[in-house]
């Protein structure tokens, strides 16, 4: 029940929700993720600060505002978890939600067991708990982070699928180990959870389904429906199966999300895109306060040196075994093998479910239990926070695995396909358009797009062109594209221009700014004489990221400089072609016994990965 009145707790959860909000604009700005501010400022609220926000503010009402808080949030992450995103990284995605889960979660028990806890019960309790990392506090990361592609699917389909599992498997290990000493029906109850959660979420999604895409709404009220009903159907999906059975909310909420952003003709998709992404922030800022002003620190230190051996155990010898286990695919660089190593904070639902147990454990009489649950989860979440979340960009820069940016100016049908392209080969690409509609069409066909004029300094710094490799000024307009070029050229001193040209006689005003210059007349015409002359290396190069690729590498003194082509051709496999060598202004083809040089540029064709693997070998960095 509520402890407190209505006129007593209004202004707290004002005061939260625009404390909350407020930070959210202020990580923003800092390029810090959010949830940093959020727990240091509800650890400020709470108990051992200011005493503001305590235990008996929200009383047994707080489970509830929680539950639902983390059923839009889940819902809001499987929205997103496009099923081409999980195809980023197959393998990888794969090991990670299942044997690394297992090892996470076993291995978390063992190092729990070994220093802070005499009962095998509470130590795997704990380790089902902290399988858990989440869309809490991945999210937030995420937006201030910019990792490739199969990094960020990696971290955001962990979040998914391992905050399930902790939620299902915490509440069985408590029934079962815990409270009744029965570990033989361990395995059995969690299947059973998972299906009936998961079963809930796809009935739900098939209703939503149904309501927003076979049958008509008003025209005028279309997007505020397909809004609320694929919303709704998140607290139905989550309500719904925890009146069947606890803890299977958010299977269901995440399953609902899941089934529903893979629906190709659901109407209005950005509509509940953005709609979900505003209501995740309200609920995160609101949990993420509301739970850390609950931490207890006389709990927290009472674990000891013990509590800082279970952290060091998770964050610096259980998750760097898992991800180096899991991300064996050839497109993850050691570098970021390390990032997702040092990137896995631990997020609302290990600290909401833990709450709740250690009350019933309490309740029981099980103080020392209840103490040690409390504080060990409570203790791997905020130093996994404050540490891992709050420095994830500085360990990302440290580590280099943020891709310098692609920014196109002008979403047209030449934009569009330019980034298509340049996607396919891994790059990091935005695109920049002056037209809503047009931008909202682009996201619709999953490219990254944002409403934006490119001839405005203050545009370009807001999608981070001083951080851009590339440019490429793709309007159909001259003038715009010399000033977006200009731009780029003397205010954010991006390494290369590149500008499509409508009139001839504008090339050399933008040659003069040392940009790339590209006469669509004279690039048309080169393109139907390679069609004529040449179709099959044409048809080659035109489809080049459906599996195979063309990239320029640059030999430095560390790598291969001095050797021959021949040597190279031995360190990289054999499918890959050595095709050319610019060096000093002059294109050729090499043979095996040409000498390479520092600075040459080196051209390999072949297949995706193999060609990935040749870059690798050149750059073992990169």
């Amino acid at each position: 029940m509520w402890l407190c009145s209505v006129s007593e707790i209004l202004p707290v959860i004002t005061a939260i929700l625009g404390i909350g909000i407020a930070l959210q604009v202020i990580s923003s700005r800092l390029q810090v993720p959010s949830v940093l501010f959020l727990i240091v400022v509800g650890v400020l609220m709470g108990p051992e600060g200011l005493g503001f926000v305590t235990s008996a503010t929200f009383g047994d009402g707080l489970a509830t505002v929680v539950g639902l808080s983390v059923a839009v949030i889940v819902f809001d992450g499987a929205f997103h978890l496009h099923r081409d995103r999980l195809s980023d990284a197959p393998r990888t995605i794969t090991t990670v939600v299942t044997l690394g889960a297992l090892v996470m979660f076993l291995g978390t028990a063992a190092a729990v067991r070994l220093f802070v806890a005499d009962d095998w019960g509470i130590a795997l309790l704990i380790g089902a708990l902290l399988i858990a990392t989440g869309p809490t506090v991945i999210t937030p990361i995420l937006e201030v982070v910019d990792v490739r592609e199969h990094v960020a699917s990696t971290l955001e389909a962990e979040g998914i699928f391992n905050d399930v599992t902790a939620a299902v498997l915490g509440i069985v290990v408590f029934e079962t180990v815990v409270l009744a000493s029965e570990a033989a029906m361990l395995p059995g109850g969690f299947l059973t959870r998972i299906v009936s959660g998961v079963g809930v979420g796809a009935v739900v999604a098939a209703a939503v389904y149904v309501i927003v895409v076979k049958l008509d709404s008003p025209g005028v009220d279309a997007k505020r429906t397909v809004r609320l009903v694929t919303l709704g159907g998140a607290f139905v999906s989550y309500g719904l199966a925890e009146a069947i059975s606890p803890e299977t909310g958010v299977a269901a909420a995440a399953a609902a999300g899941i089934l529903l952003g893979n629906v190709d003709d659901l109407p209005h998709r950005e509509e509940v895109s953005s709609f979900g992404r505003d209501l995740t922030l309200i609920a995160l800022a609101f949990i993420f306060i509301s739970l850390a002003a609950l931490i207890d620190f006389d709990t927290v230190i009472g674990l000891g040196p013990g509590g800082i051996g279970v952290v060091v155990a998770v964050t610096l010898v259980i998750r760097p075994a898992v991800m180096f286990l899991s991300a064996r695919e050839s497109a993850f660089t050691r570098s970021e093998r390390f990032f997702l190593s040092l990137v896995g904070p631990r997020g609302i639902i290990p600290a909401s479910v833990a709450t709740l147990f250690a009350i019933e454990l309490q309740e029981a009489g099980q103080f020392d239990a209840a103490q040690t649950l409390a504080g060990t989860v409570f203790l791997v979440i905020f130093i996994t926070v404050v540490l891992q979340a709050g420095l994830a960009r500085q360990i990302a820069d440290t580590l280099d695995v943020q891709p310098m940016k692609t920014i196109i100016v002008g979403g047209g049908r030449v934009g569009r396909t330019l980034a298509k392209r340049l996607e396919n080969r891994g790059e990091n690409v935005v695109i920049l358009d002056r037209d809503p509609e047009a931008v909202e069409e682009l996201q619709r066909a999953d490219l990254r797009a944002a409403v934006g004029d490119g001839t405005s300094a203050d545009a370009l710094e807001a999608h981070g062109a001083e951080n851009a490799k590339l440019l490429v000024a793709a309007t159909p307009d001259d003038d715009a594209n010399l000033l977006v070029s200009q731009l780029a050229r003397s205010t954010f001193d991006v390494e290369t221009v590149v500008a499509r040209v409508n009139d001839p006689d504008n090339v050399e005003a933008f040659e003069t700014l040392d940009v790339r210059a590209i006469d669509v007349s004279s690039a048309m015409a080169w393109s139907l004489d390679n069609e004529i002359e040449r179709p099959t290396l044409s048809h080659w190069m035109n489809q080049i990221g459906d599996g195979h690729d063309a990239q320029e590498v640059t030999i430095t003194a560390e790598t291969f400089a001095g050797e021959t082509i021949t040597d190279l051709a031995a360190e990289i496999p054999n499918s890959v072609l050595i095709a050319v060598i610019d060096r000093d202004d002059d294109t050729f083809v090499p043979h095996g016994d040409t000498t390479l040089r520092a600075g040459d540029r080196v051209t390999f064709l072949g297949d995706t990965e193999d060609v990935e693997t040749a870059i690798r070998r050149v750059h073992p960095h990169e």
